[in-house]
């Protein structure tokens, strides 16, 4: 990035101890990181947009390709970035569908869950006899 040396670091390194003391270097320091932390994530977070932009612009410039030959006798290329867009347009056209599905695949298994349980108990009931009940211990 720059093109510091050893000795220009430890030149700045001995000018900062002097001038800010030993109690408040390395809160600089921090300072300084932090704020180099955040320009970096910042530039790839610009990087990473700038890269998306690109991305849909050439499937864009794909597209109308595509629509100038009548979707016919397509290179592979545009047929790829067709491809892509097509199922991009699914997702944004149906985002709630596979949410749907798997919660009515959720409630389901529950159900199975919940019925499996009162068959159980149901079970452990009828298998408690008639002899074992306080009323006929008491009877005898």
């Amino acid at each position: 990035m720059f093109d510091i040396g050893f000795w220009e670091l430890s030149l700045i390194a001995i000018i900062g101890l002097v001038v800010l003391g030993p109690e408040r270097l390395p809160v600089a320091i921090r300072t300084v990181r932090d704020w180099i932390s955040n320009v970096r994530k910042f530039s790839d977070s610009v990087k990473t947009e700038l890269t998306e932009e690109l991305r849909i612009q050439e499937l864009h410039a794909n597209l109308k390709k595509a629509e100038q030959a009548n979707m016919k006798n397509l290179s592979p290329e545009i047929a790829e970035s067709l491809k892509t867009l097509q199922e991009a347009a699914e997702m944004v056209n149906r985002p709630y569908q596979v949410d749907k599905d798997k919660e009515l695949e959720n409630i389901a298994s529950e159900n199975i869950e919940i019925n499996d349980k009162d068959v159980k108990e149901t079970e452990a009931i009828a298998d408690i006899s008639p002899l074992s009940s306080p009323d006929n211990n008491k009877s005898s």
